[in-house]
């Protein structure tokens, strides 16, 4: 029996050292396995970590890539230029203004006499934000064009974005200030809750109203731009006038001018008297019959007073 034994331990040995490399194997295979599947669970995770994060940097890109806010802005224009025929300019721009923008409206144009056919003119004008740097270039250039002179251009900017957007975001606050008051409006049921909600609903509106009308201002302002126009004359120095020489044909027009006056000045007062005459004579027929009766007194009486007493002669 043990020389059997011994014959067949190696074989033992073999079997015992086979199931020992199989186990391994087996347990290779699946730490493998798990190993392997850990390592697809890692880049199963990776994508959407990758992605995240690819999102996110792509959401930074876009956000530091995106255009800077909107800028809204407030301009006029004033200009100033000389030129030859202020009124022809004025009409000639007016024109070309309210042509080049159909939307533009003349606010004011005034017109000043400064000597004989001289006019001093200024114009104000509302012209869309848009349109406004091909006015103002237009406008820059026309003296020279039109041999003129550019006296004055001043260009005032203001920037109103940030009024503009805290405008815009307390509407849209107190909008929804103002549907929640009514969200509890319509489910309250004690009245001094109601009562208390429709106080603070009707400050809420009050204030909208105000932004509003603050807002639609600033969008009017934004969106039309103000340019006023100032024309003057240019003057030319009259020449010096020079003694006429004597002439009796200018002497004769003279005359004839005096004559034609003093007739003027004698006819208006013969139309004066003509026309007082109703008050004028009804006095002077009054005073003549006075007159005349006093003068017929005086007769009748005269005698009586002048004749002298002739006493009785004595019969001898």
């Amino acid at each position: 029996m043990f020389h059997i034994v011994r014959k067949k331990q190696p074989f033992a040995f073999m079997l015992i050292g086979l199931a020992l490399v199989a186990v391994v194997l087996v347990g290779c295979g699946g730490s493998g396995a798990s190993m392997s599947s850990g390592n697809a669970s890692i880049p199963a995770a990776m994508p959407a970590q990758h992605s995240a994060q690819s999102s996110t940097t792509q959401k930074s890109a876009n956000t530091s890539s995106s255009p800077a806010s909107q800028q809204y802005l407030i301009k006029s224009l004033n200009i100033s230029m000389e030129v030859n025929d202020t009124q022809k300019v004025a009409m000639d721009l007016q024109n070309w203004i309210t042509t080049t923008d159909t939307e533009a409206v003349a606010n004011n144009i005034n017109y000043e006499q400064t000597g004989a056919n001289l006019y001093n003119v200024s114009m104000t004008f509302s012209v869309q934000a848009s349109l406004f740097p091909r006015i103002e270039s237009y406008l820059d250039s026309y003296p020279a064009l039109n041999h003129g002179h550019l006296l004055n251009t001043t260009l005032n900017t203001q920037d109103v974005s940030n009024d503009y957007i805290d405008t815009q975001s307390r509407l849209t606050n107190l909008k929804g200030e103002q549907q929640r008051l009514l969200t509890l409006m319509s489910n309250a049921q004690n009245l001094g809750d109601i009562l208390t909600i429709d106080q603070r609903l009707t400050d809420v509106e009050g204030q909208i109203e105000q932004i509003e009308a603050h807002l639609n201002d600033l969008k009017g302002q934004t969106t039309f731009y103000t340019v006023a126009i100032s024309l003057q004359p240019i003057e030319t120095a009259a020449p010096a006038k020079q003694p006429a020489a004597w002439s009796p044909l200018a002497v004769w027009e003279g005359a004839a001018s005096a004559f034609v006056a003093v007739g003027q000045v004698l006819l208006t007062m013969f139309i004066w008297l003509l026309m007082f005459s109703v008050y004028i004579i009804p006095f002077v027929i009054i005073a003549w019959l006075v007159r005349r009766w006093r003068h017929i007194h005086a007769l009748r009486v005269a005698p009586k007073v002048a004749a002298p007493s002739i006493p009785p002669q004595s019969v001898t």
